[in-house]
């Protein structure tokens, strides 16, 4: 977390002065998914998917408390860290702590089975989540989790085409489903199992 003259901006947030970086998608050798014209072993992770290229620069220029950076959300989700402070999240007896908009009326005992690309929090960094993240103004929630598994990526999909790959959106794609191969991915995603939900927080 960083401190600016106006308060404190979470580790995931991304910076103006972050640029992506330049990356050509072209299709595998092997001709069943994507890869990059000069792709090299750190774009892949242990499970061989494609990730976006991005500049880590955390402070340089604004924050952009509406984006999130694609490295830095996938260390915290990974490590299963707060995404405000990267510290250790609030962990309890129900399961570690999320900050969530409220959507209780979505579906019977909503979140569980929900996917999620936001990270946990911890409790002192609750209250800043709440304040400084644009998605949660509309409402929010604390939720408990017991079971989180990493299940898959939110990215880009890309199609085959005769003069080579072209991309036909943002998807959240399973870990087990072909469109992997297709995928650029720019966060991890959890699911959200064995949930509890607890009383909106107040600002």
């Amino acid at each position: 977390m960083i401190e600016v003259s106006d308060g404190r901006v979470p580790y995931v947030a991304a910076w103006s002065g972050e640029r992506r970086l330049a990356a050509r998608v072209v299709r595998s050798p092997c001709g069943n998914g994507i890869g990059y014209w000069d792709e090299t072993l750190v774009d892949r992770d242990t499970k061989g998917v494609l990730w976006a290229r991005v500049e880590s620069r955390p402070g340089a220029g604004r924050p952009l408390f509406g984006e999130v950076h694609s490295l830095r959300q996938r260390r915290v989700m990974k490590r299963l860290l707060c995404q405000v402070c990267a510290g250790l999240p609030d962990r309890g007896p129900d399961g570690v702590l999320w900050v969530m908009p409220d959507f209780r009326g979505d579906w019977p005992r909503w979140p569980d089975g929900m996917a999620t690309y936001d990270a946990p929090v911890c409790m002192p960094c609750a209250r800043t989540a709440a304040r400084l993240c644009p998605g949660l103004r509309g409402g929010l929630v604390h939720v408990r989790s017991r079971s989180h598994p990493i299940v898959g990526v939110r990215g880009v999909r890309y199609r085959p085409t005769p003069t080579g790959p072209v991309a036909i959106g943002n998807a959240v794609v399973a870990h087990d489903d072909p469109a992997i191969r297709w995928t650029v991915a720019h966060q991890l995603v959890r699911q959200l199992n064995q949930c509890r939900v607890v009383e909106p927080i107040t600002r």
